[in-house]
């Protein structure tokens, strides 16, 4: 496995590197994904070494972090948005581009190989596909928390609202700073919203927030809380009704959650 994995990584960073263009406001973009990669695969192999996986899953969840993201290159060319409903689902993108460019999956077992497609495919979908395969679900949440970790950090200076300008095309730099009545609904409830509803920046804040719900592993919400990203989060969003109340409920649950402890259940 760790033949294939330096080779993916080299493949992966020439691949990223014939993206670069002289465009600076293009270079925002891939640059920004070139970086999240890096930390999301870190994340990815970090976590997976927490709960107790062997050498073989570490490689295998260090793989799904690696080509998480592979469509956002893609993307970002061809469409010049980030905005997965102004253009294309990126996860399925990236998935086609495994497929056109390299057999690096083909040379996996089929197993593996089936767990690489499915962890990259809802990677980044509101819930996880339902599916009998523990391993399967394991990666894919696996890489949803490894995944969330890092793009709170990106998205930290791009809260303000003249960071937002800067922002590379989440959502149109001139959206409004308000939140949107269904998404503070949403928030006040504690339940999912819809990515592909999104109209406003504090539609993208609350969106954000509400991961916090969808957050899989206790390791992981112990750092995005000691990061001061819940923090920097719930001060930026405008105090609209319903807000308070959504973010009381939040509290309470992340206190609860970062007291219990992680379990792996894979090698029962």
């Amino acid at each position: 496995m760790q033949k294939i994995l330096h080779e993916m990584h080299a493949w992966m960073n020439e691949y990223m590197r014939s993206f670069r263009t002289d465009d600076p406001n293009v270079m925002i973009g891939i640059r920004l994904k070139e970086i999240h990669t890096g930390y999301v695969t870190a994340n990815a192999r970090a976590l997976a070494k927490h709960l107790g996986c062997n050498a073989h899953d570490m490689a295998l969840a260090e793989i799904i972090g690696l080509f998480h993201d592979v469509g956002r290159f893609r993307q970002y060319a061809v469409y010049q948005t980030f905005n997965d409903a102004a253009s294309e689902d990126h996860a399925e993108l990236g998935l086609k581009v495994l497929a056109e460019e390299v057999d690096f999956l083909e040379r996996l077992t089929p197993a593996d190989a089936d767990i690489v497609r499915f962890a990259i495919k809802y990677h980044n979908k509101k819930e996880i596909a339902p599916t009998d395969d523990e391993r399967k679900l394991f990666f894919a949440k696996l890489i949803r928390d490894a995944d969330k970790l890092d793009i709170y950090r990106v998205l930290l200076p791009f809260l303000a609202p003249d960071g937002a300008e800067k922002a590379p095309n989440f959502v149109p730099s001139d959206a409004a700073q308000e939140v949107s009545p269904d998404f503070i609904a949403d928030f006040a409830a504690g339940r999912q919203a819809d990515y592909y509803r999104l109209r406003t920046h504090g539609d993208r804040k609350i969106v954000r927030l509400l991961w916090i719900y969808d957050i899989n592993f206790a390791w992981t919400l112990r750092r995005i809380v000691a990061r001061g990203y819940v923090e920097a989060f719930t001060e930026s969003i405008p105090k609209q009704e319903g807000i308070a109340e959504g973010i009381a409920r939040m509290r309470v649950y992340i206190e609860r959650r970062c007291a219990q402890e992680d379990t792996l259940e894979l090698y029962g």
